[in-house]
């Protein structure tokens, strides 16, 4: 079957064959109108609305899109989506003026989740994963990752595992599962960290790697939770197992985290908040992608992080929108965006990369997803207005009236 997509205002980036840096962030190639056709799930051409070029191949269907804005599917590349129950009492907390590191002491933040996930059942953990996937779909994304990390026991771990595994099976979006055993240093381990390090080393990270379900090892590198040198021993061991490397760093202090996820030639790094020029210089120089996360920053109500700085610098940027229970609880690439946009002064085109190309090469779905190119997935999404700017123009609604995953209409 060939379909034929037409009458759209098509924006997209190109695929460089490598994140995009600098400039290239805002490189939009635009189709106004557009028209794309597919077969078998895959573009097969696209182009201008006009006669000529493979537009005039005769296909099964034709489907117009009415005058409005197209864009890639988006993609998600930070999320931990696999979780028991929500922090609600938490959250209301910080709004009465509780620090977040301040209830993260006092046991609750991640230890809150971690002491509900290990209670839960697999059909509960299951069930609110989907549910989470269901809402983000909602949102037009199409690709997403999800980090365990809620666990921080060699079964607990696995079980978040075997979880997203099975929710990836039963949802449209192609799901990334990452290991993040080192997530915390977990209660029972709270005056022996160096015992719960050999843990993660010796048990959790070989068993993990058995299982063969995650792609990506990451670590979470902050002050009361892993160091530098804890996490460079993690993440070598990972890499000895055949996993790819990323690393939550410089959220709240500046260990000189993104240096070390530079130096350790770490895919991406996330947060970020409290990173220098020099780490960030170094994490250009590496190839290292920004994964940068506004929500969490609005919600804890931290400074956002140096999203046009990292964009002068060379490094690449993604954007992501950490959906977790505790610090950021949304699915919305929208409100992400309009984030990027109205508080981080990223350029409408370089926060439109960031949730599709950049956040493609953030998980390593760049050869199939990203942009709309011949080759690729037939992975996008409609828009309610005429250009990608309804985004945060239309603040606070979900601006997604189509989503497509392959060629076919989901929403």
């Amino acid at each position: 079957m060939r379909t034929l997509f037409r009458n759209a205002r098509i924006y997209t980036h190109r695929d460089m064959g490598a994140p995009l840096r600098g400039d290239e962030h805002s490189a939009f190639t635009v189709y106004d109108p557009g028209a794309f056709v597919v077969r078998e799930g895959i573009i097969e051409w696209i182009g201008p609305d006009t006669a000529g070029g493979g537009i005039d191949d005769d296909p099964d269907t034709i489907v117009d899109l009415g005058g409005r804005c197209v864009v890639p599917g988006f993609v998600d590349p930070h999320t931990h989506l696999c979780f028991a129950a929500t922090r609600e009492n938490e959250f209301q907390m910080r709004l009465a003026g509780a620090d977040y590191m301040q209830i993260h002491r006092e046991g609750g933040g991640i230890m809150s989740s971690v002491r509900s996930l290990r209670a839960a059942t697999r059909e509960t953990l299951l069930k609110r994963t989907l549910m989470g996937l269901k809402r983000s779909l909602s949102f037009g994304v199409t690709t997403v990752e999800i980090k365990t990390g809620y666990g921080l026991t060699t079964e607990a771990e696995l079980r978040q595992l075997e979880v997203i595994a099975q929710a990836a099976k039963q949802v449209p979006q192609d799901v990334v599962p990452t290991f993040l055993g080192a997530h915390s240093i977990p209660e029972e381990f709270r005056d022996r960290r160096d015992h719960f390090v050999d843990l993660v080393v010796e048990e959790m990270l070989p068993a993990a790697a058995d299982a063969g379900i995650a792609r990506y090892c990451d670590v979470f590198t902050e002050e009361g939770v892993f160091t530098v040198a804890e996490s460079e021993r993690i993440l070598t061991r990972a890499r000895e197992l055949g996993m790819e490397l990323k690393a939550h760093v410089d959220e709240i202090v500046n260990l000189g985290g993104a240096a070390m996820a530079a130096r350790m030639k770490c895919v991406s790094a996330e947060h970020l908040i409290a990173a220098d020029d020099d780490g960030l210089s170094e994490m250009a120089e590496a190839g290292t992608i920004a994964v940068v996360l506004p929500g969490t920053s609005f919600s804890i109500r931290k400074p956002f992080a140096r999203a046009r700085r990292m964009i002068e610098l060379g490094v690449p940027l993604a954007l992501a929108t950490d959906c977790n229970p505790g610090s950021c609880y949304t699915e919305s690439i929208p409100f992400i965006v309009t984030l990027a946009v109205m508080q981080m002064g990223v350029p409408l085109e370089a926060a439109l990369a960031a949730v599709t190309i950049n956040a493609a090469y953030a998980i390593g779905m760049a050869e199939s997803t990203g942009t709309l190119e011949g080759g690729k997935q037939a992975d996008f999404i409609v828009l309610e207005g005429e250009s990608p700017a309804i985004i945060p123009y239309h603040a606070g609604v979900n601006p997604v009236e189509e989503v497509y995953k392959k060629g076919v209409r989901l929403i």
